[in-house]
């Protein structure tokens, strides 16, 4: 077992451990969940203020009851092609390692319990594909999640990018 391998599986058992609830929501055709308590509330789309030379998947930042929140676009992120806001575009407000930080999804779906035996960890891709960030693949009836660490995925890097956007604002 690799070391990354055995860091996913840990960060998945500590998920689990915390709780099984995760928050679903649409990035193009696919479903994504995110740990339900990182979740500190969902709202509409609204006009953010843009931050010169930001990286392109950080929109800009909004004014939430006087917090300065940055908002990053997961589809940009993620690198999934055009970008359209409409009546669905919902912002996830994360509070991660005593952070606020909004991220633009396509739209929620809803909140799904998983039991341990439904998550089934990721596939290695090889150097190729980053899935670091990734906890495993969650199945409910039908429908396939990929269950993201949120915490994993807005880490160091992006974490200090950000910060730099909320300095900046």
């Amino acid at each position: 077992m690799t070391q990354a391998t055995q860091a996913k599986e840990t960060a998945a058992i500590d998920v689990l451990a915390g709780g099984n609830e995760f928050l679903t929501f649409t990035l193009g055709q696919e479903e994504y969940g995110i740990d339900i308590l990182k979740v500190q509330e969902i709202r509409g789309y609204d006009a953010v203020t843009h931050i010169a030379n930001a990286p392109e998947f950080i929109k800009g930042v909004i004014n939430l009851r006087g917090n300065i929140v940055p908002i990053i676009d997961m589809r940009i992120k993620f690198n999934l092609g055009n970008v359209e806001y409409n009546q669905f575009t919902v912002v996830i407000i994360l509070n991660i390692a005593h952070r606020v930080v909004g991220m633009v999804v396509d739209g929620v779906s809803d909140v799904t319990t998983l039991k341990p035996e439904e998550i089934k960890p990721a596939p290695e891709f090889g150097t190729g594909l980053d899935t670091q960030y990734l906890l495993g693949l969650g199945t409910v009836d039908e429908r396939m999640l990929i269950l993201v660490d949120i915490e994993r995925l807005m880490g160091s890097r992006d974490m200090e990018l950000i910060e730099a956007t909320q300095l900046a604002a």
